[in-house]
């Protein structure tokens, strides 16, 4: 049986690289067979449960890709360009680290809330074998407001509203919040509370 595990067998291949995505192929030996791997990499993001006194700070956001407004929690991404997280892959970076960091910096401009205590929740992968793509979640528990409010990015429509525990949990379990690896880690962090 020990034959027939996938084993890398040289480095992995550039296919297609995009802004953000980009597609690897694996020489891997199964036996004496060589078969290619395909898998889909994706620089990590970062979701923020923001909380306090059993409510948390739901966003409201119009999401083109999805052609309508949809409910979440404040988040984006680790790198702003693919080329920024292959160089931080190629030199060993620690990539929580800079989660956090990035973390700060979307809380700030999606809410206009400066972080005071940030705690690391969960790394959420992806569904399956071919597509990398880790989301990192964190709580911020203690935070004051900024001088300067909301920093959003150009073309970005955000509106910030704190919802109770039960109001979330409903919101979850109905899609009203669609990202459905957030909803799982949302009712993970609630369930502890209600």
């Amino acid at each position: 049986m020990e034959n027939y595990i996938p084993k890398p067998h040289g480095q992995p291949e550039v296919k297609y690289s995009g802004s953000i995505i980009e597609v690897l192929h694996q020489k891997m030996k199964i036996g004496n067979e060589v078969r290619i791997f395909e898998k889909a990499r994706r620089s990590p993001g970062v979701r923020i449960m923001i909380v306090e006194n059993n409510r948390m700070l739901i966003i409201k956001e119009y999401r083109t890709e999805l052609e309508d407004w949809d409910f979440r929690i404040p988040g984006g991404k680790v790198f702003d360009t693919l080329e920024d997280y292959k160089s931080a892959l190629e030199s060993g970076e620690n990539m929580l680290k800079m989660a956090v960091e990035a973390a700060k910096k979307e809380v700030l401009e999606e809410t206009g809330l400066v972080v005071e205590n940030i705690n690391y929740f969960r790394t959420s992968g992806t569904g399956g074998p071919t597509v990398e793509w880790d989301m990192f979640y964190f709580v911020v528990d203690e935070f004051c407001e900024s001088k300067n409010g909301q920093m959003l990015e150009h073309g970005e429509n955000i509106t910030c509203r704190w919802m109770n525990f039960e109001e979330v949990k409903k919101m979850c379990m109905d899609g009203t919040i669609k990202e459905d690896r957030t909803v799982a880690n949302i009712l993970r962090f609630v369930s502890r509370y209600i």
